[in-house]
């Protein structure tokens, strides 16, 4: 058993892994994606939600304050928003509801103008709907803004993969 144990882990120390996030073992400098997020200026989101999403990529990029010269440019489309009824009672009302945010990102760069990187971006949130109204309205901002934080982590993610390679 600890031969196997120890054979898995040579095998994945020689498989060229290496962490998306964080830093190497041997350096304090942070990995190149890491470090190209702070390099990549956001463009104006229309909308509320879009001005949620960009402060929440700003939040997750920039730890030193927004770059001077960025060498990219994202752009997102603006967030299509669907609310689809489903758990229907017998009186034909609903009684949860799903939340579908959806856009386009592209990342261009600045140098050349032309867009690097281009992926759909989609979140699914789901709310009860109650007798109360203020009490659905609450629950649904709740579940936009939760939508709206992880298109954020997954336009996060998408970038930092693309600057790993």
């Amino acid at each position: 058993m600890r031969y196997l144990l120890l054979l898995s882990l040579l095998i994945l120390s020689a498989c060229g892994f290496s962490p998306v996030y964080g830093t190497h073992s041997n350096s304090n400098a942070p990995l190149t994606g890491e470090a190209n997020l702070s390099n990549v200026e956001i463009a104006l989101i229309p909308n509320r939600e879009g001005q949620f999403l960009r402060n929440a990529l700003i939040d997750r990029f920039y730890t030193n304050g927004t770059p001077n010269n960025a060498a990219y440019t994202l752009k997102i489309s603006p967030i299509r928003e669907n609310i689809f009824d489903f758990d229907i009672t017998i009186d034909s009302e609903a009684t949860r509801r799903q939340l579908r945010l959806n856009t386009q990102m592209s990342l261009i760069d600045k140098e050349t103008n032309k867009v690097v990187l281009k992926n759909d971006l989609l979140s699914i949130a789901s709310f009860n709907v109650l007798e109360s109204e203020f009490s659905t309205i609450v629950t649904e901002q709740s579940a936009r803004d939760n939508a709206l934080n992880d298109l954020a982590r997954k336009a996060e993610r998408q970038l930092a993969l693309f600057f790993t390679k």
